[in-house]
C-alpha cells in the first residue's frame, strides 16, 4: 500500500473514531441530560486542565510571588481565603463543602499535586480572572496581571495560603472557621 493510501487510510479512521465518539457523547446526552451531580469525564478534566493552562499567558505563568513569606503575609491570605474561598473550596482548601461539591464542574481539592504544581503566576492569572463556564469568580478588577495595588497584593497572599494548604493545622482551621461567613443551609 502506497504511503498516499495509508494516509487516506488513517484519516479516514481517526474521522470514524471521532464520529463514533460524538455519536456515543450525544446519545448520553439525550439519555442522560447535564447535571452538576456528575463527575466530568477524563476527556473534561484533561480540556478543562489544558483550557486553563493555556488562559494564562506565558509571561504571567512565569510570575513569582513578589510578597515575602511572611507570617503576616500568610495570616492575612488565611484571613481572605476563610470569607471569601472557604464557601467553595473549605478551610482546608478540600472543596467537599456543599457548594463545592454540588456545582459542575467540583471545587478541586486545591491540596493536591494538581493544584499545587501550577506556577505562582498561574494561581495569580486563576484568581484574578477566574475560569469561564465553572463556579470561579474573577477576584481581581479587570487590569494588567503582577500590578501591586492592594487588592492585588491580597490576591498574592492567596497564593501564598493555597501553597500552605497541604500543611495546615488543626488550630488554623479553627481560626478560620470563627472568620467564615454564615451562609444559610439550601432546604
Amino acid at each position: 500500500m502506497g504511503k498516499r493510501k495509508l494516509g487516506v487510510l488513517v484519516v479516514l479512521v481517526l474521522g470514524l473514531a471521532v464520529l463514533g465518539a460524538g455519536a456515543i457523547a450525544v446519545e448520553r446526552l439525550l439519555k442522560h441530560g447535564f447535571s452538576a451531580h456528575d463527575e466530568p469525564t477524563a476527556l473534561e478534566v484533561m480540556a478543562a486542565r489544558t483550557a486553563r493552562r493555556l488562559a494564562a499567558p506565558e509571561r504571567v505563568r512565569r510570575l513569582v510571588n513578589p510578597l515575602p513569606a511572611t507570617h503576616e503575609n500568610l495570616a492575612q491570605g488565611m484571613e481572605f481565603w476563610a470569607t471569601s474561598c472557604a464557601v467553595c473550596h473549605g478551610n482546608n482548601g478540600s472543596g467537599r463543602t456543599t457548594i463545592g461539591r454540588n456545582v459542575y464542574p467540583k471545587a478541586p481539592d486545591m491540596r493536591l499535586p494538581a493544584t499545587q504544581r501550577l506556577s505562582d503566576g498561574e494561581l495569580y492569572y486563576t484568581i484574578m480572572n477566574g475560569i469561564r463556564l465553572t463556579a470561579m469568580p474573577a477576584w481581581g478588577p479587570p487590569s494588567a496581571a503582577g500590578e501591586s495595588d492592594e487588592r492585588n497584593e491580597n490576591l498574592w497572599r492567596l497564593v501564598q495560603f493555597i501553597r500552605h494548604l497541604p500543611q495546615l493545622t488543626p488550630e488554623e482551621e479553627r481560626q478560620m472557621k470563627r472568620l467564615n461567613p454564615r451562609v444559610p443551609d439550601n432546604p
